[in-house]
């Protein structure tokens, strides 16, 4: 079994969803002990966001790449082997303006591609990606959970489900810490409902 571990916080050791993404490695690791494991920080290797020239690499013979596109498609295909050869993928992705951290958009974009993650058919798109279990670590410093008009606000765990399910991956599963930024009793009370969530994923 092999075990993708992504982070995508900016804020280091200051991190909630950086917390929350070791505490479900290392558990999944205690309860899978063969489990190989690989790390991805997004902040500091992060992916150039789209360009028309990256993008038009996937439409360019490769003879007739430039610099740029020769490195990103390498770039872009080391996502793509790395994401495809997991069976287990954890997902640090904190809240940022109602939605996930532009780092994180950024990969997403390379591993999203058609042919290869997902395909398009006469009947509609199907994912390719299948089979893959992926543990999202969700950080808020809000509460979007409580009511409909809240969670209306939430582009961040919704967007995911969306983003992974395209892709063919129906097991999703979350691990949230919300209202982290609203004192310390919330926070600690939020890593407490985290903590539960973490027995329940990966148990």
């Amino acid at each position: 079994m092999k075990l993708l571990h992504i982070d995508s916080s900016v804020l280091a050791d200051n991190s909630v969803s950086r917390l929350l993404t070791a505490r479900i490695a290392a558990e999944w690791q205690a309860l899978n002990p063969g489990a190989q494991v690989s790390y991805l920080d997004l902040a500091t290797d992060t992916p150039a966001h789209l360009s028309g020239e990256i993008l038009g690499a996937r439409f360019t013979p490769v003879e007739a790449h430039s610099a740029l596109q020769k490195a990103e498609t390498e770039r872009t295909e080391a996502y793509l082997a790395q994401f495809l050869d997991a069976d287990v993928i954890v997902v640090g992705a904190p809240m940022y303006n109602f939605s996930v951290p532009s780092q994180l958009k950024a990969w997403i974009d390379r591993i999203a591609q058609a042919g290869r993650t997902f395909k398009y058919t006469e009947t509609g798109p199907v994912g390719l990606a299948g089979g893959k279990t992926v543990i999202v670590a969700s950080s808020r410093g809000g509460v979007y959970s409580a009511t409909e008009a809240l969670r209306a606000l939430d582009h961040q765990e919704a967007y995911l489900k969306t983003v992974f399910g395209f892709m063919g991956i129906t097991d999703v599963r979350f691990v949230r810490a919300e209202g982290v930024n609203l004192g310390e009793a919330k926070k600690a009370e939020a890593l407490a409902a985290a903590e539960k969530d973490i027995a329940v994923v990966t148990g």
